[in-house]
């Protein structure tokens, strides 16, 4: 029950910040400067910031993650054919 609940609050946040960011995208370039509703959103800049931001950072963390695990991976294949020559000459 509880990874239902998850699922729903996370798919509730990301259905916000897709509508969020949509509208601050799309829809306040056609509204005037001194609009109120300006004031509830950033500089437009930074809609081309943010999410190439997020991008590079996730790309950072894959490439840390893939990378770590390429080198597990390695020792343990050095390991067992250093294990294995050892064996052979015994």
């Amino acid at each position: 029950m509880l990874d239902r609940l998850v699922g729903l609050a996370m798919l509730i946040i990301a259905s916000a910040v897709f509508l969020y960011y949509t509208i601050w995208t799309l829809l306040m370039p056609f509204v005037d400067e001194d609009h109120p509703l300006q004031s509830l959103f950033p500089p437009r800049v930074w809609a081309i910031r943010i999410p190439v931001i997020l991008i590079l950072l996730g790309s950072a963390v894959v490439g840390s993650f893939l990378s770590a695990v390429m080198i597990r991976s390695n020792r343990k294949k050095a390991l067992k054919a250093k294990q294995a020559k050892a064996g052979k000459k015994a």
